[in-house]
């Protein structure tokens, strides 16, 4: 099973590697609009209960981001909870990723 959280640095290996992924962003359309991760979908976490089943592949590695790490982590739980047993959250949020990964990401 996989750890609840994952780092940005990890993410971005994935993502440079061609790994099959969904990167989750869960924070709201505003917050999204000021930055976020190319090629993110976008769900805000309140959405989260009524499209999941929909809209995300529960056999698909979910990687989920918010600003910090809270949300994510709670929805990662959310949706373990719901059988998604590849979902984790990133560590530190879109700020790490920010700050450690792509400068060119607005910090808010």
């Amino acid at each position: 099973m996989l750890d609840y959280e994952i780092t940005a640095e990890e993410t971005q290996a994935k993502l440079k590697s061609g790994e099959t992924l969904t990167l989750l962003d869960c924070r709201e359309p505003w917050e999204y609009d000021v930055a976020h991760i190319e090629g993110s979908k976008h769900i805000p976490m309140g959405d989260i209960p009524a499209r999941a089943n929909n809209e995300l592949d529960p056999e698909q590695h979910i990687i989920v981001v918010c600003h910090h790490g809270v949300r994510s982590m709670n929805v990662t739980a959310w949706l373990r909870q719901q059988g998604f047993e590849m979902a984790q959250s990133m560590r530190g949020g879109i700020d790490h990723w920010s700050r450690a990964i792509d400068p060119k990401v607005p910090i808010y």
